[in-house]
């Protein structure tokens, strides 16, 4: 196979619409400590959204890379393995090489959330397919993924941890939800997800409440002003609305098609949630 061909095996890897969405959290943690925009922080968070795209690019292609070895994918003809895998690791090398210029704190972070994709990834760890123990990289990757953005303009503080916590709770609440929509094609790989392990109703029950906690948690950092106060009365506002909808998939018996409709219906809530987020800071 010719060069530019097997590049082009390789990127197709990537996902580069789930990397894309998957920046929302850390530039919101950038807006969050940036400050005053000037040229020299606009110069900085570009240097950082492009280090962010490439750890999460090496999140994805090492997540595929762990899918072909537990035999939950079929091998890409094209990329050999071990190729998958070594091009994953230049993806993360290269995104440290460019925290590295941001500072130690980004490092750290940037460092972290390879960590806990590893250990959601590997083979031998396995945690991707450990009903409960896959959701605690989603939970605690949520809150350092804010986080990395947070500490690009700023040292980490409670204000930035308590929004963090946020982000946290809605990426774990997330999963949840994507494990029941891919229940039937886990099943058939013999992955053993929270949704496999203890049904497809419990684990969406479980990730109501993880919403729920989500929504709590912005309700009382508005309330406390951490974030502006106009947010506590947002949550307030959209939970009900997300409540309907659970319900409404819960009526309709949970099928795949039916949890994609909901999970188009709370991401819509939850980008007017950053768009005020986003609104609020910016009249401040």
């Amino acid at each position: 196979m010719s060069r530019p061909s097997r590049s082009r095996a390789l990127l197709r890897h990537v996902r580069f619409d789930e990397v894309f969405v998957l920046q929302g959290t850390p530039l919101m943690g950038v807006v969050f400590s940036i400050g005053t925009i000037t040229a020299g922080k606009f110069e900085t968070l570009l240097l950082f959204l492009v280090g962010s795209i490439l750890l999460v690019a090496h999140v994805f292609t090492l997540n595929d890379w762990a899918d072909v070895a537990h035999g939950f994918k079929a091998p890409d003809l094209q990329v050999p393995s071990r190729h998958l895998f070594w091009f994953s690791f230049s993806l993360l090398i290269a995104s440290l090489i460019v925290f590295a210029l941001l500072g130690s704190r980004v490092v750290i972070l940037g460092a972290i959330i390879a960590a806990l994709g590893f250990f959601y990834s590997h083979p031998k760890l396995n945690a991707k397919s450990t009903p409960v123990a896959s959701s605690i990289p989603h939970l605690v990757g949520g809150l350092f993924h804010f986080l990395l953005g947070y500490a690009v303009f700023m040292s980490i503080d409670e204000r930035g941890v308590l929004i963090g916590l946020f982000f946290a709770l809605t990426f774990t609440a997330g999963h949840l939800n994507h494990e029941v929509r891919d229940f039937e094609l886990d099943s058939h790989n013999n992955a053993r997800t929270n949704a496999i392990a203890f049904g497809k109703r419990p684990a969406f029950l479980a990730g109501l409440l993880v919403f729920s906690l989500a929504y709590l948690c912005l309700f009382f950092l508005g309330w406390f002003r951490f974030l502006p106060r106009p947010l506590a009365l947002l949550a307030a506002l959209l939970y009900p609305l997300h409540l309907y909808w659970s319900l409404r998939a819960l009526r309709g018996q949970l099928n795949p098609q039916i949890v994609d409709r909901f999970q188009i219906q709370y991401r819509a809530l939850y980008a007017v949630i950053g768009i005020s987020m986003l609104c609020s800071l910016f009249y401040q």
